[in-house]
């Protein structure tokens, strides 16, 4: 078994950017991170002073290299969404399925399930951002597809068996019983896309969500005498809250009070992305209505925001250009924090013994030079 040894770079280690360590891979997984000297033995890899990142993991991703999931629920579609991201550092992805109809999403969670099975790098599971929405919230999903799940909608939103799940609804359009089964049934269910207030939302987290999609956008603000979803996921202390770093989705002020209220770990990067990210294509379908990206910011004809432009670099980059974090802590906002909000942070999402070695080489612009998906280039 060779033996590949990281070394000559500055390497993101649980004690915080090292430049004396280096890294020893075997069968996929780090085995060791060590200090001083690198051993003589082993497939060295020269970082040339670079920065040694874990793999970014994105939760909601639309679509990508040209693809939108929605129109194309392939296994080879799903490969080129994941193929088109990596370039960006993303090593493990949710492709994300807007609302839709009940076959789609069938077609999707079984497309998933075959990727996974056949190994496509980079799908961990599927995100159903929908179709259990608030039509007040609808944004660019078509409110004609929005529903009430029943007791075989949940069966088969939650029938992914080798990967994870995550399930956007709003709280007040899906009854607590409804919400407790997806849990039960191991979904990880977030909040988004909807009008409720304050006790709405705190019921739905007493039913079991633990997270709230795309924070600030398409849900109720916070007011002062009603907190609404926002107010709600900022006050409570055990949920995920996902953030769209593109100067265009949220104010960097807004996102600097929401990192304030939120205790660590519990922020993290998403990109929301279109087909256009890693493709030259500015443009796309979606529910027949062609939607072009302009000066990277994505509307449909109506004017709202349909997805983003952005990739996890990218998001990186703007964490800390924007809001003014370091770049470690951005970096775990976009790998080892997406890893424990969908549960994968035992395996996924840090540089250390026994984590799958998903790893992205980024420049000194935060750029990405090059990746790997356990182990491999």
């Amino acid at each position: 078994m060779s033996t590949l040894v990281f070394h000559n770079g500055s390497i993101l280690t649980e004690r915080g950017f090292e430049t004396d360590a280096c890294v020893l891979v075997e069968d996929g997984h780090i085995v060791a991170v060590l200090h001083g000297p690198p051993p003589a033995s082993g497939r060295h890899i020269d970082l040339h002073g670079g920065a040694l990142v874990p793999g970014f993991i994105d939760v909601q991703v639309n679509g990508g290299g040209g693809v939108l999931f929605n129109n194309e629920t392939s296994v080879e579609a799903l490969a080129a969404i994941a193929r088109a991201h990596r370039t960006f550092g993303t090593t493990g992805m949710l492709p994300t399925l807007i609302s839709d109809d009940a076959d789609v999403m069938r077609r999707a969670i079984a497309a998933t399930h075959d990727a996974i099975a056949q190994g496509v790098p980079g799908i961990l599971g599927i995100h159903l951002e929908g179709p259990y929405l608030a039509s007040a919230r609808k944004g660019t999903h078509n409110a004609n597809k929005f529903r009430v799940p029943d007791a075989d909608d949940i069966a088969m939103a939650t029938a992914l068996d080798n990967g994870v799940t995550v399930i956007t609804l709003a709280p007040e359009c899906v009854p607590t019983h409804g919400i407790a089964a997806m849990v039960e049934r191991g979904a990880i269910v977030c909040t988004g896309h909807t009008a409720a207030d304050y006790a709405q939302t705190r019921a739905g987290l007493e039913a079991g969500i633990t997270g709230f999609t795309h924070l600030f956008n398409a849900m109720t603000p916070m007011q002062g005498r009603e907190p609404g979803v926002v107010g709600a996921a900022l006050d409570d202390a055990n949920s995920w809250v996902g953030v769209i770093v593109d100067g265009v989705h949220v104010h960097p002020a807004s996102l600097r009070v929401a990192i304030a209220a939120k205790p660590r770990g519990k922020v993290v990067l998403v990109t929301d992305a279109m087909p256009m990210v890693g493709s030259d294509d500015p443009g796309f379908d979606l529910y027949g209505e062609t939607i072009t990206a302009v000066d990277g910011v994505v509307r449909n004809a109506a004017g709202s925001l349909a997805g983003s432009a952005l990739d996890m670099a990218s998001a990186v980059r703007n964490t800390v250009h924007l809001l003014g974090l370091p770049l470690e802590e951005a970096c775990r906002m976009a790998a080892q924090y997406p890893a424990e909000w969908i549960g994968l942070g035992h395996q996924l999402g840090r540089i250390a013994p026994g984590y799958r070695a998903d790893l992205v080489l980024l420049d000194a612009d935060v750029r990405v030079q090059r990746s790997w998906i356990a182990g491999l280039e």
